[in-house]
């Protein structure tokens, strides 16, 4: 029998504690708790690549903002549900410098989070239209998303792309949207979990199809501007973050400070609506809320119940962030470029030992090194390569569980630290020894 840094009787009996049915559909939080326990039973280090939390210190700006905010009283008063101005219009101007794209102020709601954006544009979305009851999702993609439909009764339907870049995808997304209930088109660029980057055309192959179907595209921008083999930083000049927005005239534009500004912990991002959505009147809205508008509806039906406003201070954390940005004084990207570094590192470790990037190219282009990449081992499937990897103090999350077809696991650089490279390519070249290629 193998001798592996982890006993993998404790690593069996704690996740059987879990109860979980599959082990390969594992939660994010599951495989954290997991991973957490074993370090706490064992007193390894565990390398924790599993959830994508910024391991970045959060902006200065933002701090000293909401600082500042909190020292004039805010703390004391409901937001509007809409939106404090000064955010609103820096969302605008943001938007504009780096996407380049015009976007009204109006249109521009804070959400406590991008989940909760993602959760209050599936609901307004799939309340608009009677037969258009389904979220398509092209993944992989966000696995907590779809959950958010489970909560609300709502449909996913979904694919891998993987097989289906480029000018393959307008076969692909035609095949679902001819049906007529898909309410909503949904993708993450750049991409968690794979880190894959839609290019210009695919981008517009999704625009075109959208209006052709009168379906709505939500961008979710998670990772905005953080493909780092493009120069994104220069506000106001080209090239600038890609976006559906250039090619379809209804859409929702998810933003958020989580990453891009190191700020998770404040829960602080924008949904950002496009005019014509905003404006568009549905019937069936006005029979359900007595109103007909579809921004409207979103920020005075959906948002106003599900949480009667977004944090006052952090609005005014995000505004300053978005305004140092957009004048220039601020690189964001700067300090992010940082998990640039550290894929590229831990990549070349797992590629050393026999591992292969399973979501390798952007079409002709090699993938760019980011927050998140993808690995598989050959021989394994994503729920044997998760398991495995637990008896050697690595901590990821399956495939499996976001939509992909591929086998393999996700892995998050954000928390490696400088002392566990060496740990990683110890640990890395054991499992190799142990699972010998032929």
């Amino acid at each position: 029998m193998n001798m592996t840094p982890v006993d993998k009787k404790t690593v069996e009996d704690v996740i059987a504690s879990h109860h979980l049915i599959n082990f390969g559909k594992a939660t994010i939080r599951e495989v954290v708790s997991i991973s957490s326990k074993l370090e706490q039973l064992t007193g390894i280090e565990f390398i924790r690549m599993e959830m994508g939390v910024p391991g970045l210190q959060p902006s200065p700006i933002g701090v000293e903002a909401e600082i500042n905010a909190l020292n004039k009283g805010v703390a004391s008063i409901y937001p509007a549900i809409d939106g404090v101005p000064e955010l609103k219009d820096e969302t605008s101007r943001f938007i504009k410098a780096f996407i380049g794209i015009d976007l009204p102020a109006k249109g521009c709601i804070p959400v406590v989070g991008s989940m909760q954006g993602s959760y209050a544009s599936f609901m307004t979305c799939c309340q608009s239209e009677a037969k258009k009851d389904t979220i398509l999702f092209i993944d992989p993609g966000f696995p907590v998303q779809k959950q958010q439909l489970r909560v609300m009764g709502y449909k996913a339907a979904t694919f891998d792309v993987y097989d289906f870049r480029g000018e393959k995808l307008q076969e692909k997304l035609e095949e679902y949207l001819k049906q007529g209930n898909i309410a909503a088109i949904i993708y993450s660029n750049p991409n968690n979990p794979c880190w894959i980057c839609l290019k210009e055309n695919e981008l517009e192959i999704i625009g075109r199809l959208a209006k052709q179907y009168d379906t709505i595209v939500i961008e979710d921008l998670a990772y905005f501007a953080m493909d780092f083999r493009k120069d994104l930083h220069v506000p106001f000049e080209a090239p600038f973050q890609p976006t559906v927005a250039k090619y379809t005239d209804e859409y929702i534009l998810l933003i958020s400070a989580s990453k891009a500004f190191s700020y998770a912990g404040q829960r602080i991002a924008v949904a950002c609506i496009s005019e014509k959505l905003y404006t568009k009147k549905y019937p069936l809205l006005k029979e359900r809320y007595g109103i007909d508008e579809f921004g409207n509806v979103f920020v005075q039906r959906v948002l106003y119940a599900l949480s009667s406003g977004t944090s006052h201070s952090a609005q005014y954390a995000l505004a300053g962030m978005f305004r140092a940005a957009s004048d220039g004084t601020y690189d964001f990207l700067k300090d992010v470029k940082e998990y640039e570094r550290r894929a590229k590192r831990v990549k070349d470790i797992f590629l050393e030992n026999g591992f292969e990037i399973v979501y390798d190219k952007d079409q002709d282009e090699q993938i760019a090194d980011g927050f998140y990449f993808t690995v598989g081992y050959p021989g394994m499937t994503s729920g044997e390569l998760m398991k495995e990897l637990l008896y050697y103090g690595i901590s990821a999350i399956s495939l499996m569980n976001t939509g992909s077809d591929q086998q393999g696991i996700r892995a998050c650089v954000s928390f490696i630290k400088d002392n566990q490279y060496q740990l990683l390519e110890e640990r890395l070249k054991l499992f190799h020894k142990n699972h010998p290629l032929n």
